[in-house]
Parts: C-alpha cells; structure tokens; sequence
C-alpha cells in the first residue's frame, strides 16, 4: 500500500510529521508493507520558514520537491498543478493525503481527483463561512472532491453532513497540529536570537493574513496599539517575509522585539513560556488554546470555533479598543481559563493510519 503525502508551507509539516511517524510505526508494529512518499511543493520556499521543519520534526528530506516557489495565488496553483500532475502520472500511489487549506492542498487535491485517484483530507470541514478568505475557498473546492474526510471537531463534521457529505466517509480523529506540538514539548529550545534580552513577562505576537499587513497604515496601527498596550512587558515579534516590508520604522516601538521567523522548535519554546498571545493564525489559534494560553486573534471569524467555545481563544477584529483592552486582561491575570476539545490528545496520527489502512486495503 503506497500513500503519497503532500506538504508545502510550515503548517503542512508540522501536521504531516506525526502521520509520517505514525506511518512508520504502524509498519513496524504489524509488520506490512505501508510505504508513503513525501511531496514537498515548495510554496514556502525559505529554509527557516520550511527547511528546519524536517530536522525539528524528525523527518526525512522529501521525496520530491516540486520548488514552485512565490507568486500570485493563481500563478501557484497553476505550477503547482503541472508539477504535481507530472509526478502522479510517473508514480503509482493508492491515494494521495493532503492536510490544511493553502494552494497546495487545494491544486493537489484537483489533480488528483482528475487522475482518478483516492483522495483524503486531513483537517476536512473546517469553515469560517468568509468566502473573501482564499483558505476557504482552497477549503471547500478541497472537499469537494474528497473521498475520505479526517476531521477535528464534531463542528467539522457537522458542516460536512450540512453540505450533503455522506457520514460513513467522515472520520473524528483529532488534531494532528496537536499530536506535533505533544510530541516536541521537551524538545523546544530558546531561541538564539533573543539571547541577552530579558524576557522574565512577554506576549508572543504574529502576524502574516494579507487583511492585516499589506496596508501599512494598519499594520502600523495595530503595532503601536499592541506596544503601548504591553506596558512594562516586551513583545516578540518573528515577522512574517510578507509583512517585514511594511513596517515603517522599528525604532518607533519601544516594546516590540522584531526578530527573523523562527524554526518550529523555538517558536513552540516562546509560545509555551508567554503570559499571552495576539495573533492571525489558524493554528495558533488551536495551539495555545492546548497549552492554555491566553490568545487575542485579530480577524473577524475563525475556522476553529472550538477554540473559543471551548479554549482560550477570543476573536477581536480590528477593534483597537478591544486589543487594548484584551492584553491588559491578560496582563492582570484576568483571561478566561479554558478547556482541550475532544480527541486533541496527541494520537489523532495513529486514528488517521489504522483507518486510512482499513479503508485502502
């Protein structure tokens, strides 16, 4: 049995990692031929936003790297199509997994159902119902061909049946990004970079949706909103490349550390260890609310209900009265304590294989 795995941005690795792992074991254990091969598209193309991942996670080099590179959301797509389209009809494989929402899960998950061939989702039936968000439009054209659909929350399943997606193809496993982030927890290590600074309080903060920080008046905006806000606290910020050019001037906030982004395993060891974290991210979103961390998200939905229903998730918009107001809540210790959904325990991995094994054989 052959599974081919696509990865292409630092999201993607970090939740294919445990399958790889889990893959692996599985072999090992019932002693059957499992094999998989990883297909790297090269959408992020940067060794410290992609390459570090497979020595922080444990993992070989990919099998194949496709090196599509930057460039505009259809231009990608299109690359990475032609790439992928190449390399399925050279290989054989029993069904290709994708994970997650970028360009490459959807261009991949096109192909491969245009080849006729099995295709399973990981993370499937995530919805923020904003279609202006390209995640969700690579999410439902996703899942809309998807044969086999491996889901985090009871949510994600219900927005499956309410798009007609017939049960007996959707399975509640869990949340890989967590089977990553349980497995590394004694791993993480502090960042050089910040060696020197005296980082006893601080708040984590990233940044990287066009919405936020192509408009460089926004972005400056919510910076010095977040700087003033912080106190006596620092704020470490690893910029994201899209953002790094519209930063007007570093020297204007006095309590913004702005550093390179950083590998997996020192980005987990300053998440783990702040007092909060201001963010725009899907799965940060998923990861503090596991850790239990405080964590103000600076968009107007969320494909990860369950963070806030149940985590410490709270979404504030652009609403600068409610950042202000959201950090210095946490600052005196008055955020709300939150809980860890279902299934979010560190073994989704080995739910996805034994049953992907099941369904293939």
């Amino acid at each position: 049995m052959h599974i081919t795995i696509v990865a292409g941005t630092r999201p993607n690795f970090v939740k294919v990692s445990p399958i790889i792992h889990a893959i692996k074991d599985y072999e090992k254990k019932h002693q059957v031929g499992l094999e998989y091969t990883l297909v790297h598209t090269g959408q992020h193309y940067d060794d410290k936003m992609s390459g570090s991942f497979f020595t922080d996670l444990n993992i070989p080099q990919p099998d194949v790297n496709l090196s599509v590179g930057s460039c505009s959301h259809s231009e990608q797509t299109a690359r990475i199509m032609v790439a992928f389209e190449k390399h399925l009809l050279e290989n054989r494989t029993d069904c290709v997994l994708v994970v997650g929402d970028v360009n490459s899960t959807m261009a991949c998950a096109v192909v491969t159902k245009k080849l006729n061939l099995k295709l399973v989702h990981v993370e499937g039936g995530l919805r923020s119902l904003d279609r202006s968000m390209p995640e969700e439009i690579n999410r439902l054209l996703t899942d809309s061909v998807t044969d086999y659909f491996f889901t985090t929350t009871q949510e994600a399943d219900e927005n499956l049946l309410k798009e007609g997606i017939e049960k007996e193809r959707i399975f509640l496993v869990g949340n890989v990004m967590i089977d990553s982030l349980v497995k590394s927890l004694e791993k993480t290590r502090f960042p050089n970079v910040l060696k020197g600074e005296d980082l006893e309080n601080y708040f984590l903060l990233t940044l990287h949706r066009p919405s936020n920080v192509d408009d460089a008046v926004k972005l400056n905006t919510f910076l010095k909103t977040i700087d003033k806000a912080a106190g006596e606290a620092k704020v470490v910020f690893p910029v994201h490349p899209r953002t790094e050019s519209k930063i007007t001037d570093k020297g204007d906030y006095q309590n913004i550390l702005f550093i390179p982004p950083l590998p997996y395993l020192e980005f987990l060891d300053m998440m783990k260890k702040s007092v909060g974290v201001v963010t725009d991210s899907g799965g940060i979103q998923e990861e503090t609310t596991f850790l239990k961390i405080p964590c103000v998200t600076l968009r107007e939905n969320t494909e990860r209900p369950e963070t806030i229903h149940i985590g410490t998730n709270e979404l504030i918009g652009e609403n600068l009265n409610l950042l202000t107001s959201s950090i210095e809540k946490i600052s005196i210790g008055e955020w709300k304590k939150g809980s860890i959904p279902t299934f979010w325990d560190g073994k989704a991995s080995n739910r996805i294989v034994s049953k992907l094994v099941e369904l293939l054989s």
